[in-house]
């Protein structure tokens, strides 16, 4: 076995690059791990846990890049730098036969494009630094990036209200302009219905809720899932509803949020209920996305679909508590709403006894590693670890789709389902996703659902499927 870890001084990738370049190079045969990131004091100290030589890394700093990988030979080594230059060579554009300039600030390229919105993906403790700038240049902020104090969240909201400029994000993980989708999002006709979300995956789901029913989607604005907590104070939301109800080309507004502060919801429906747009409230802990979804066909009158189910071929399982493996905190919040009347009390960390649903795209889960919806690791470690686990019966897990996620997650996760599903325990996945999708949603199902797992368009159906077989299914 090679361990080889490589430090290009000075060479800058942002981190959705990065992640994406160390997936790759996780794909390529004969390679066991992979790092590819600055170096920062948080991916040095990745680097220890991995077992690499650290005297290699002596005097770098967070603007070098780092590269490290465990393979089996020297030509795996190779194949693994070819991987990472595709992977973080750029695709240049070109106009006239030239290539257009590189851009050295934001409000550069902004000028070089002709755009007014930046999309930010840097480590957290470099977020607010490069969004003041984007600000200051006159730009709108989507903020992708996570692990940004809450302070620096108000200080950043506090700025764009004052200069008419909106702050999505920080952690906005989904935004939808004009049809264009920014960080995740799923592939939607054009129509009249617009959002504002503090919550990544609750925009998607209702995106491909709706797509389902036939509705096309204008604006899907996502604000950060903390703009909707009592420090923040829906700042983003507010400014984004105001933006949406002066648009002529939104029929309808929907709000959605994992669980707010109380305070700041009332707010939020006192604002929604003096709009000259309709607006439907999607709050998780009071209602579904599902329900939301069927609301806005009420409005709409337009009829409520049956959305789509692949049921597995046997319920048959060994009794045991329900575990939930979500890569959507949004998801996660609204499948303890739904099964927590049938299962009782369920914990959210993976120390907590009986039931529990943990949402792994969480800051805490996310420090130096991708997200889960591009890297599944961490959630195939689990799901094998459940089936081991004998005090469980049923696995709950989300899937998601779109631009930006997994190129094909049922392909690495239906062997593990197979397996788990022949150590006794039930698989219950809920696949979030459209037709249109890059994936193939209705292939990603089908493959699942050979593999033993029960497949659900709708996360609140799948929770209560789970929920169901926890508490009346047994195997003989």
């Amino acid at each position: 076995m090679i361990s080889r870890v490589e430090i290009h001084p000075g060479r800058y990738h942002d981190s959705v690059r990065l992640m994406q370049a160390s997936k790759a190079l996780q794909g390529v045969e004969g390679v066991t791990d992979a790092l590819v990131a600055m170096a920062t004091e948080l991916n040095l100290s990745l680097l220890a846990d991995m077992g690499f030589d650290m005297d290699t890394v002596i005097g770098v700093g967070p603007n070098d890049l780092l590269l490290a990988i465990h393979a089996e030979s020297e030509d795996v080594v190779a194949a693994a730098h070819r991987a990472l230059e595709e992977a973080l060579t750029p695709k240049v554009v070109r106009s006239g036969g030239l290539a257009a300039p590189d851009a050295k600030t934001i409000g550069t390229a902004a000028k070089i494009n002709g755009a007014d919105v930046a999309l930010l993906s840097v480590p957290g403790e470099h977020a607010f630094v490069e969004a003041m700038e984007a600000l200051q240049d006159g730009l709108h902020v989507m903020i992708f990036s996570d692990n940004v104090p809450i302070s620096q969240e108000i200080a950043l909201k506090k700025y764009g209200l004052e200069h008419g400029l909106l702050v999505m994000g920080p952690d906005c993980g989904t935004t939808i302009v004009n049809g264009l989708g920014l960080g995740f999002a799923n592939a939607v006709q054009p129509g009249s219905v617009s959002m504002v979300g503090a919550s990544g995956t609750g925009i998607q789901e209702m995106c491909a809720l709706l797509d389902d029913a036939g509705v096309g989607i204008r604006h899907a604005l996502g604000t950060g899932s903390h703009d909707l907590s009592e420090e923040v104070g829906a700042s983003s939301t507010l400014q984004a509803l105001e933006a949406l109800d002066a648009d002529p080309g939104t029929e309808l507004i929907v709000v959605i949020s994992k669980p707010p502060a109380a305070p700041v919801a009332d707010k939020v429906r006192r604002v929604a209920a003096e709009c000259a747009t309709p607006v439907v409230i999607t709050f998780m802990g009071e209602t579904t996305l599902e329900e939301g979804a069927g609301e806005v066909l009420d409005t709409l009158s337009l009829p409520r679909p049956i959305y789509g189910s692949w049921k597995a071929a046997s319920e048959d399982h060994r009794p045991g508590t329900v575990r939930g493996l979500f890569s959507g905190g949004t998801l996660r919040s609204e499948a303890r709403h739904v099964a927590a009347p049938l299962l009782g009390e369920i914990g959210t960390r993976e120390e907590d006894d009986g039931h529990t649903f943990i949402d792994y795209g969480d800051d805490e889960y996310t420090q130096g590693r991708a997200h889960p919806m591009i890297d599944q690791t961490v959630r195939v470690e689990r799901l094998a670890a459940a089936g081991h686990d004998e005090s469980v019966g049923v696995v709950l897990m989300d899937v998601v789709l779109g631009y930006g996620s997994n190129a094909n997650p049922a392909a690495e996760l239906a062997p593990i389902v197979e397996r788990v599903v022949g150590a006794g325990a039930a698989v219950v996945v809920s696949l979030c996703g459209t037709q249109g999708d890059p994936q193939g949603r209705d292939a990603q199902a089908r493959m699942l659902n050979e593999a033993g797992a029960s497949v659900y368009l709708s996360n609140a159906a799948a929770a209560l499927e789970a929920a169901r077989l926890a508490t009346t299914r047994r195997s003989s």
